[in-house]
């Protein structure tokens, strides 16, 4: 995650975390729980990023995708 976007909410795709005002919080049905474990949480920054790098990288294919289709 980049600096730049940890001021936005950010649901982690497919897993029970979001990122709210630069932090990280476990959620449920039932309510949710702030994130306070370094280790954890520079995991979950780390998976963000790597993340969001790849759906740039499937994104950047997209157009070349279309093209070799047509």
């Amino acid at each position: 995650m980049t600096p730049s976007s940890s001021s936005r909410d950010e649901p982690l795709v497919g897993a029970p975390v979001v990122r709210r005002g630069g932090h990280w919080w476990l959620v449920s049905g039932s309510g949710s729980l702030l994130a306070t474990d370094p280790t954890f949480t520079g995991e979950l920054d780390r998976f963000a990023a790597a993340r969001a790098a790849a759906e740039r990288e499937i994104a950047a294919l997209a157009p070349e995708r279309r093209r070799w289709w047509s």
